[in-house]
């Protein structure tokens, strides 16, 4: 699955522009070394934002764009990865350099920024195969620690006090999904129309207000080569200011979600000390400790699961919106757009549960 995702290829024909304006750009507003040469690929993965390689005789770096054609609202906003990953430069948080925006359509037809290009292993499988047990836990909690120091940020510290509004992050984010989730419908979802109706008036509430990632996942995530240290955390796109219990559990989908999703379900308690992984409960346990949280309500825990899975949900409906519309980024888009329905269902299971 990795090989799929990984790596580069020749840019998409579909995502193709002008690249010698993009190497004059380049070599007034990064590096002057790109007058000289100025090599474009395309990444694999990613399924929401075109992203690429821009190699100088020197140096690499990563192009990141908004994609062409018609976009749903206040999505693909590139500019605010721009901003979180600045912001975010000077504290804890392995984030990327990020060099600079440029919002004039004209150069390569939409937005897009440049930022360094960060060496290291993006790890797809949460299993982690052929990792050691003991690299594995050291990997897990290496995700944990940075997770909580995000959410640990002062976000008005940072400049990012007005980066989003406080309060009912999780009633917005339903009433926001829902319109995306209208915008790009292919089919009825029977699940989805449950969780509609359903999680407004039974969302948890909302104890603060962090700097949220908002796609908090194994594969946003680079670890150094030869340690298990995270170096940068990627795909800032759907970041705010939220409620950051949300935000953890949606990193914790992985603990509910079996093959052919990139999850852990399969596997029993036995199984995961076996391979060195912690339970779910192990993991919220590290969290809260390292936030000083008290333990979580294990019903207000299953909400925070339907809620992301919900979200999930609507995520995957947008890239099968995008994959029948010709825009999709990624050529796996049509896929990653039918697991919308699986998903739903498994929200909808958690809230069934009670």
């Amino acid at each position: 699955m990795s090989e799929q995702f990984s790596g580069t290829t020749e840019v998409q024909a579909r995502q193709r522009f002008d690249e010698a304006a993009l190497q004059r750009w380049f070599a007034q507003a990064v590096d002057d070394g790109a007058a000289r040469s100025l090599r474009i690929s395309q990444f694999k993965g990613g399924q929401s934002n075109p992203t690429f390689l821009a190699e100088t005789p020197a140096t690499r770096y990563v192009v990141r764009r908004k994609p062409a054609g018609a976009l749903l609202p206040s999505a693909h906003a590139v500019e605010r990865e721009f901003r979180v990953m600045q912001a975010l430069g000077a504290t804890g948080v392995p984030v990327p350099r990020v060099y600079a925006l440029c919002e004039d359509a004209s150069i390569i037809g939409t937005t897009f920024y440049v930022m360094d290009f960060v060496d290291g292993r993006v790890l797809w499988d949460p299993h982690l195969p052929g990792a050691s047990s003991d690299e594995r836990a050291a990997i897990c909690d290496e995700m944990n620690r940075v997770l909580a120091a995000l959410h640990a940020v002062d976000p008005l510290a940072v400049g990012l006090g007005d980066y989003g509004r406080t309060g009912n992050y999780m009633g917005r984010q339903v009433d926001r999904w829902t319109k995306q989730y209208r915008a790009s419908e292919t089919e009825p979802i029977d699940a989805m129309e449950q969780l509609i109706a359903w999680l407004p008036a039974h969302l948890p509430p909302q104890a603060t207000t962090t700097i949220v990632h908002g796609d908090y996942r194994l594969d946003n995530l680079v670890f150094a080569h030869d340690t298990p240290r995270l170096v940068a955390v990627l795909d800032w796109e759907l970041s705010t200011l939220g409620d950051p219990m949300a935000d953890f559990a949606y990193h914790c989908m992985a603990w509910h979600l079996a093959p052919p999703f990139r999850g852990l379900a399969d596997l029993d308690a036995k199984a995961m000390a076996a391979l060195g992984l912690p339970t779910e409960q192990a993991y919220v346990d590290a969290y809260t400790h390292r936030r000083g949280l008290p333990t979580v309500d294990p019903v207000h825990w299953r909400t925070y699961m339907a809620f992301n899975l919900f979200r999930a949900a609507a995520i995957a409906q947008g890239i099968m919106g995008r994959a029948l519309a010709g825009n999709a980024s990624n050529a796996h888009a049509l896929d990653a757009g039918k697991q919308a329905r699986a998903l739903a269902e498994l929200g909808w299971a958690q809230v069934a549960r009670d």
